[in-house]
């Protein structure tokens, strides 16, 4: 996105709106995101300039958090988790996974994407249709699960299974938000 400094920014943004409480060290967000310590000392001290996250000393350690009273955090928010969250994460790491025909984000994220109130998620459900293998699946899962700080809970179905389908899970699914994980850089 253009209107940041960095791609890095947006992922730090991303990451602290997911779950707007948790307080995260820089050493945690610097694993997750890949950013050197010292640049995310900077950006972090930066986006407090700004008032767009808080920080708090303890002991020798910096924790940071979004600032939840900003008039801006609502829409960056939104704009940040659209950008740079789970949708784009679970996007670049099941991109290219072999015989995924089609992925899906359903369960609580989903509906908070498409604008349903209620808690942070605590997790991210993905549906994977294809003829998958399930190692490179669950790897894919473990890497964005690292990225996002959230577990990633995958459910594999055969495409020609699941256009069929009429049990429980696949009603429930069917009758609920269920976004469309990108998986291709055009369609991100």
């Amino acid at each position: 996105m253009p209107i940041l400094r960095s791609r890095l920014v947006g992922q730090l943004l991303a990451l602290l709106a997911a779950d707007e409480e948790r307080w995260w060290t820089i050493d945690q967000l610097a694993a997750r995101t890949g950013g050197a310590y010292p640049t995310l000392t900077r950006e972090i001290r930066r986006l407090a300039e700004a008032g767009l996250v808080e920080t708090e000393e303890v002991g020798r350690s910096k924790r940071v958090r979004v600032n939840t009273a900003s008039p801006f955090h609502r829409p960056l928010a939104e704009l940040m988790l659209r950008a740079f969250g789970p949708l784009v994460v679970v996007g670049e790491e099941f991109r290219g996974s072999a015989g995924v025909d089609w992925v899906a984000i359903y369960g609580s994220w989903a509906a908070r994407y498409e604008g349903e109130v209620g808690p942070a998620p605590n997790d991210i459900d993905v549906l994977v249709l294809g003829r998958a293998d399930r190692d490179e699946v669950f790897e894919a899962a473990q890497r964005a699960e690292y990225r996002l700080g959230l577990p990633v809970n995958t459910t594999i179905r055969r495409t020609e299974d699941w256009e069929g389908a009429d049990d429980a899970f696949a009603r429930q699914l069917k009758a609920s938000p269920l976004v469309t994980v990108p998986l291709s850089a055009e369609e991100a």
